[in-house]
């Protein structure tokens, strides 16, 4: 049997998928009393050629009926998939609730043989009359959707915006499986998502942006920009919480964000905005100039933590003639502290120990300009004429001496 495939609802297409992060865990095959059956006692169950058998099962004699047949499908070998198939599809369509609910129950796994028509029985039995085939069904479209994002597709959509709460959050909790394994179909739920009039649909919508832009794809940058010009105020905030996981996949499209957010109406979303720079290239010209934007921001939360980012951006003399120009206008008393700190010049305003230390230490004399100093400066004791003598001059008699013993010594010469 061939391996499923998904593909895309709208092209047919296969969908790509990370081979690190995409992947399901592997399904695990619930086990019951009728994995002691063999193969063709559950097919007679499935199929109802036999009403009933009688097993031992932890200890205790159970009598398995046609629910338990169905429910052993799962574990039946590749060779009998066909006709399990069949037995499958009657199962969804039985008069007796707890027959349709068990055959939910194993259509997540033998989806992965043979998925011919199961899911248009999904469909239908989100919308049962029993309570307990809904519950059911809503358990199925959770486990399928980390297998089979364009078999729930089109169930999806409507359980996300169901009016029954619970049958709502079932949607929603499938939208968050296939967001963290198949990402680009959930990207295009959450697009759809944005677009309704319900701002709790955008809200819950927008939370999951974060989710599929680990997956570094240029859809989620859009529905990011998209969130940011939204009129409801937690959808924009939950977009620039998401501007330091953009920051590592592109710093410069999270720089523009960053940006929009900073002059946004509601002060929680520019105070996000401040805090992602943290994660943006802070050696960028318009990231410093946007930190320090902030640093003259009316929102003193806003100010607050701008001015914490400025000693990481700043040299020390930029940033003391900086904090020197905001004390200027600063009323709040901790910012004054810290941009006081900041302006602080140890080797201007500090004792004379700090003073002296923060002087540049002299360089060290080289080893051999050492001895040459003290061979220049050394005299020694046995040259020096301690006793006293007549000061020592030279006559006119010596000098015309000399010229005689030089005349002799050229003529000798000659």
């Amino acid at each position: 049997m061939n391996k499923y495939i998904a593909r895309d609802p709208r092209t047919g297409q296969p969908i790509k998928v990370d081979k690190k992060k995409g992947k399901a865990k592997q399904q695990v095959l619930r086990k019951g009393p009728w994995s002691v059956l063999r193969p063709s006692q559950v097919m007679d169950l499935a199929t109802g050629q036999v009403a009933s058998i009688q097993v031992r099962w932890q200890g205790k004699e159970k009598k398995l009926t046609k629910k338990d047949g169905i429910e052993g499908i799962a574990e039946l070998p590749r060779q009998l998939t066909a006709p399990a198939h069949i037995a499958l599809i009657e199962a969804f369509g039985s008069n007796q609730y707890d027959v349709r609910a068990a055959a939910l129950r194993v259509m997540p796994t033998f989806a992965t043989r043979k998925s011919d028509e199961l899911f248009d029985w999904l469909s239908v039995l989100l919308d049962d009359d029993h309570e307990y085939v809904q519950r059911a069904a809503s358990q199925a479209l959770i486990e399928c959707a980390a297998y089979f994002p364009s078999g729930i597709e089109s169930s999806l959509l409507n359980e996300v915006r169901h009016n029954d709460s619970r049958r709502r959050e079932a949607g929603w909790n499938a939208l968050e499986i296939l967001s963290e394994h198949w990402p680009e179909v959930a990207a295009d739920h959450i697009d759809g998502l944005l677009l309704e009039d319900e701002n709790v649909l955008r809200q819950r919508a927008a939370k999951l942006i974060q989710r599929i832009l680990n997956k570094s794809f240029a859809a989620a940058w859009d529905l990011v920009s998209w969130c940011l010009n939204d009129d409801d105020a937690q959808v924009r905030l939950s977009a620039a919480k998401t501007l330091p996981t953009l920051a590592r996949h592109d710093n410069r499209i999270a720089t523009l964000f960053a940006e929009r957010t900073l002059t946004d109406a509601n002060p929680e979303v520019r105070l996000a905005g401040i805090k992602a720079m943290t994660s943006l290239n802070r050696d960028s010209g318009r990231v410093k100039d946007l930190i320090i934007q902030g640093a003259r921001s009316s929102d003193i939360r806003i100010r607050r933590a701008s001015i914490e980012l400025l000693p990481r951006i700043l040299g020390e003399d930029q940033l003391r003639i900086l904090a020197t120009d905001l004390l200027q206008n600063e009323k709040d008393t901790k910012l004054i502290a810290s941009l006081s700190e900041m302006r602080y010049d140890a080797a201007l305003e500090g004792s004379e120990e700090e003073k002296n230390a923060a002087l540049s230490p002299a360089l060290p004399i080289p080893e051999l300009d050492r001895e040459l100093s003290a061979l220049r400066s050394y005299v020694p004791v046995d040259d020096l004429d301690v006793s006293p003598s007549k000061p020592t001059s030279v006559t006119f008699e010596d000098e015309v001496d000399d010229e005689d013993d030089y005349e002799q010594d050229e003529v000798r010469h000659d």
